[in-house]
């Protein structure tokens, strides 16, 4: 099969020709029809998260955003048949006995399996998973559609699930990309008043598209000054990977405010601690979610409720799509297609 292989951090990825995975008796293997490029591929393609390189597989296959459909399972699989259209998320095994999983956060277990990390990835023609952590896709929802939400989607939703967003509350969302575009609709579905801040026109005016009632510009706009004049924010959620928007978006909160922490930054972010306890902030930090958070979102785009901005890039061109990322250059998702 055709893959796209990472041999060294920060060197190009290679497009090889490798033999296919083979399933064990509790895996299937999936032929991938899409495979979204994520900002985290790039993370670990650059070696720029000193507590991942450890752990990183090498050879490795990236991409954990996989959609596909099943082509062989092993013995012991029931749940799933031929033909069943599956994606693959960033979690990919965990192991359901540990304090974290018992409590319902599988996806804290201290035995995970990173997809396209710890384990090979879909920026190739197939790849096998476990049977129990690769969930079904709703009829209606294409491949295309499906595969960023097993990541950005998934991500998003999660954060704003945990910070506990009411209906007419002020959110801000930092970072219109991949996860930002969604963010805004989920913000939307809960009911929140959401605000887009991003330094791309191109990217506001997507906000717009999907309902931010207002879209600025950080680059020509005081956007702390704006949001305060409204009384701050309740929420700020930050999906960029740039430590000046965590900056900005801590001063617009209002007191009680939550920050949620979703983009990653290569360097470490840092707050007063005096305006914290002064304004009484939360800081909220969120991984990747659960498969229940996932069936939920899934549910949620089945039902018109969430749309992915998809671009289509053949895998061949997974180096210039990564590039891309680089350069902040991306509306939405690309879609890698072997």
């Amino acid at each position: 099969m055709k893959a796209a292989i990472l041999h060294d951090f920060k060197k190009p990825l290679s497009i090889e020709e490798v033999a296919p995975p083979r399933p064990e008796a509790d895996e299937v293997l999936i032929q991938v029809e899409a495979c979204g490029a994520c900002h985290s591929d790039l993370h670990v393609a650059d070696g720029d998260w000193p507590q991942l390189a450890g752990i990183v597989k090498r050879p490795l296959i990236l991409g954990h955003e996989i959609a596909g459909r099943v082509v062989e399972r092993g013995a012991a699989v029931q749940d799933l048949k031929i033909g069943d259209r599956v994606g693959v998320p960033w979690i990919y095994w965990t192991c359901g006995e540990c304090e974290f999983c018992r409590e319902g956060n599988e996806n804290l277990c201290s035995r995970q399996k990173i997809t396209g990390v710890t384990v090979d990835g879909g920026y190739a023609e197939f790849v096998k998973a476990p049977a129990t952590h690769a969930l079904k896709i709703p009829d209606g929802l294409s491949a295309l559609e499906a595969a960023p939400l097993f990541c950005a989607g998934l991500t998003v939703y999660r954060a704003l699930k945990g910070a506990g967003i009411v209906p007419g509350q002020r959110l801000a969302v930092f970072g219109i990309g991949g996860l930002g575009h969604l963010a805004v609709q989920f913000g939307r579905a809960f009911g929140a008043e959401v605000t887009a801040i991003d330094i791309s026109e191109e990217k506001l005016e997507l906000a717009r598209t999907f309902g931010a009632a207002d879209a600025l510009n950080a680059a020509t706009t005081d956007v702390v000054k704006q949001l305060r004049r409204k009384g701050g924010v309740h929420v700020s959620l930050v999906t960029s990977a740039a430590k000046a928007a965590y900056d900005t978006a801590f001063s617009c909160l209002r007191p009680a405010g939550t920050l949620l922490v979703v983009g990653l930054p290569a360097e470490n972010i840092c707050f007063p601690p005096i305006l914290m306890a002064a304004r009484e902030v939360r800081i909220h930090a969120s991984t990747v979610g659960t498969r229940q958070d996932l069936r939920e979102v899934l549910a949620m785009a089945a039902e018109g409720k969430l749309r992915c901005q998809v671009v289509a890039r053949p895998l061949v061109q997974a180096n210039e799509v990564l590039d891309q990322l680089r350069k902040g250059q991306v509306s939405g998702r690309i879609v890698l297609t072997p």
